[in-house]
C-alpha cells in the first residue's frame, strides 16, 4: 500500500473533500494521489497562512471537519497563525504536516523543527514514527478533531514516508467520546432558578453553533420569555430580528447591553466560557444567580462563580432544559426589555448612522451593506476595527451564515475563510468582509480566488489607517492623530483587483453601496466592492461606553 494514496483514502473515507494548502516537493506524492481521484480536490493557497484560516472557513460555515497540508518549517509555522485560531474557536480540523526524515531529525536538516514547537496551538499534536503506522494515527487525529470540545490536531508525517510501499496498520473502528447528558438534578435545579426569576436572561455562545443547537437555545428562550444577549463567537446563533434579540457581548459593548444584563436576576450561559474579551474583562455584572453550561470543565468558576455548573453538551442540556421547563408557569417581560436595549444601540448609533457621503463611517457603511447582500448569504468578516462595529449593527439570522474569529482576532482572516466558506457551500452567496488593513495582510488571496475560480464577493472597508491603532495612540499617548495611517500613500484596491483578474467596483454613498455590493454579488466570478471610510470616526469600544 502506497501511504500517500492511503492517507487520501483515509481523508476520503471521513467525508473531507478538500484540501487546502501549498505544493511543495514535500508533499508532491499527496498532490499526484490526489490528481488521480475524482472525489477530492486541492485548493491552492498563495500563502500558507492563508490555508488554515481557508480551512476554518470551510468548518465554521459547513460543521464539517476540514483539512490542510503544508511543507514543514516555514509552512507549518506559517499556518500556525490560523491552528490558533482555530483552538481558541474549538473549529474541527486535522492539519498535516510534512515532516523532517527521522533519521534527519535533529540534525538540521531543510526547514527542520521540533515537532513540539506546535504543541501548544492545536487539540494534539500527534508524529506519525513509522510509516506502517501512518493511516492509524491519522484516523486517530481525525476522531480527537471531532470529539467534542472539537478543534484542531496537527498530523505530523515525515516525508520520506509518504513514497513508501509498505502494509499500513489499519485502524480499528473508533468510538468517538460523546460529552454525557447534562445530570438531570442539575437540570432541575437549573429549572427552577430560572423559573423562579422575575427577569431572566440568556447568554449564548460559539459552543451553541458547534453543537448545532440554535433550535433549542430558541425554545428555551421563549419558554423564559428571555432577552438572549449573544458573545462575539455566538453572533448569528439566535436571530437578530426575533423579538428576544438583546444585542452582542464584545469590547464594544456599551451601557445598554450592560444594564440588561445586570439588572436580570438569573441567568442561563449557555455554550461559552464567559471569557475575558466577551465580559471586559469579567467587569460585566453577572446575576449571581447564573447557570453555566460548557464543556470545558476549567471554564467553571473563571471570572463568574454559578450557583449551577454543568459541563455538558449545549444541545443535549438545553433540550432537557427545555422539558423540565415545559410544566411550569412563566409569566415574563423579555421582549419589552430586548427591545428597550436595542433602541438604547439604535439610538447612540444616530448621529453616525446619519452619514451618506463619502467618507462613510463604519456604521452607516455596514449598514448599506446589509441592504444589498442577501439574507441567507455567508459572510465572512475579518478582524479590525470595523468588526467591532459589525457586531452591533450588522444583523445576522442564522448560526453557520455569519463568521468571524474568536478571542484570536487575528487579522487577514476574512478574505482566506470567505474561501473556505464559498468551498463547503458552492450554491450559496459568500461575502467577505474585510477592512483595508486586514486585506493587505492576505492581498495575495484575491489572485487564489481567480486562480481557483471562486466566486466570492470582497468588500473592503477603506479608510488608509489601522485606525483602532492609531486612535489608541493619539488618545492615550503621546501621538499624532492618523500615527499609524497611510493617507500619503493611499491604495486603490479597485485597481489591484483588476490587475490580478477580479472584477471590481467602487461606491462613495450609501445608496450606491447597497446597489452596489448587490450588483457584485449578482455577477459571475470574483468581484471586490471598494467602499472609503473615515479614518477619524469614533471607535466603537470608546463611543459606546461614553
Amino acid at each position: 500500500m502506497k501511504v500517500a494514496n492511503e492517507i487520501i483514502t483515509c481523508l476520503v473515507s471521513n467525508d473531507i473533500e478538500t484540501l487546502f494548502g501549498i505544493p511543495g516537493k514535500q508533499s508532491l506524492p499527496l498532490n499526484e494521489s490526489i490528481s488521480e481521484r475524482d472525489d477530492i480536490e486541492f485548493v491552492m493557497a498563495r500563502h500558507e497562512t492563508a490555508v488554515s484560516h481557508q480551512a476554518w472557513g470551510y468548518a465554521e460555515t459547513s460543521g464539517k471537519l476540514a483539512a490542510t497540508v503544508v511543507i514543514p518549517g516555514p509552512g507549518d509555522m506559517n499556518a500556525m497563525n490560523g491552528l490558533k485560531n482555530a483552538l481558541n474557536d474549538c473549529t474541527p480540523l486535522v492539519h498535516i504536516a510534512v515532516e523532517t526524515e527521522p533519521e534527519i531529525r535533529g540534525g538540521d536538516g531543510i526547514h527542520e523543527t521540533p515537532p513540539d514547537t506546535y504543541d501548544n496551538v492545536v487539540k494534539e499534536n500527534v508524529t506519525v514514527e513509522t510509516p506502517q503506522s501512518t493511516v492509524a494515527e491519522l484516523q486517530r487525529a481525525i476522531d480527537v478533531a471531532r470529539t467534542p470540545p472539537m478543534g484542531p490536531v496537527r498530523v505530523g508525517i515525515p516525508k520520506n514516508f509518504l513514497k513508501m510501499d509498505v502494509e499500513l496498520a489499519e485502524p480499528g473502528e473508533t468510538e468517538r467520546r460523546s460529552v454525557a447528558t447534562a445530570p438531570g438534578t442539575k437540570v432541575e435545579r437549573a429549572a427552577d432558578l430560572l423559573a423562579d426569576a422575575s427577569a431572566p436572561i440568556v447568554i449564548a455562545g460559539g459552543g451553541v453553533r458547534a453543537s448545532n443547537a440554535s433550535d433549542e437555545l430558541r425554545r428555551v428562550a421563549e419558554r423564559l420569555e428571555a432577552p438572549v444577549v449573544l458573545t462575539y463567537k455566538g453572533k448569528a446563533v439566535f436571530p437578530d430580528d426575533h423579538e428576544l434579540a438583546g444585542g452582542v457581548l464584545c469590547g464594544a459593548t456599551g451601557t445598554a447591553q450592560k444594564a440588561l444584563i445586570a439588572e436580570s436576576d438569573a441567568a442561563l450561559a449557555v455554550g461559552t466560557d464567559l471569557d475575558a474579551v466577551t465580559m471586559q474583562h469579567w467587569t460585566i455584572d453577572i446575576p449571581s444567580d447564573l447557570v453555566h453550561v460548557t464543556l470545558e470543565a476549567s471554564d467553571v468558576g473563571r471570572g463568574y462563580e454559578p450557583a449551577v455548573g454543568i459541563v455538558a453538551d449545549a444541545e443535549q442540556t438545553l433540550e432537557a432544559l427545555d422539558d423540565a421547563l415545559a410544566d411550569r408557569s412563566i409569566d415574563g417581560t423579555g421582549g419589552e426589555r430586548a427591545r428597550a436595549a436595542r433602541d438604547a444601540v439604535d439610538d447612540r448609533l444616530s448621529a453616525l448612522r446619519a452619514v451618506t457621503d463619502a467618507p462613510l463611517t463604519s456604521v452607516s457603511a455596514l449598514e448599506a451593506i446589509r441592504e444589498g447582500t442577501p439574507r441567507d448569504a455567508i459572510v465572512a468578516v475579518d478582524a479590525g476595527g470595523f468588526r467591532l462595529w459589525g457586531l452591533l449593527t450588522f444583523p445576522t439570522y442564522e448560526p453557520r451564515k455569519y463568521v468571524n474569529p474568536g478571542s484570536w482576532a487575528t487579522m487577514g482572516s476574512g478574505l482566506p475563510s470567505a474561501i473556505g466558506a464559498k468551498k463547503a457551500n458552492p450554491d450559496q452567496d459568500v461575502v467577505a468582509l474585510t477592512g483595508d488593513g486586514g486585506l493587505l495582510m492576505c492581498l495575495h488571496e484575491l489572485h487564489t480566488l481567480v486562480g481557483e475560480g471562486i466566486d466570492v464577493t470582497v468588500v473592503v472597508l477603506n479608510n488608509s489607517d489601522y485606525a483602532i491603532i492609531s486612535e489608541e495612540a493619539g488618545r492615550n499617548y503621546r501621538m499624532e492623530p492618523g500615527e499609524y495611517g497611510w493617507e500619503s500613500a493611499p491604495v486603490s484596491y479597485a485597481t489591484v483587483a483588476e490587475g490580478l483578474g477580479l472584477e471590481a467596483m467602487r461606491a462613495e454613498t450609501t445608496d450606491d453601496v447597497a446597489a452596489t455590493v448587490a450588483e457584485a454579488i449578482d455577477s459571475e466570478g470574483p468581484t471586490l466592492v471598494e467602499i472609503p471610510t473615515d479614518p477619524a470616526e469614533p471607535q466603537a469600544s470608546v463611543f459606546m461606553n461614553e
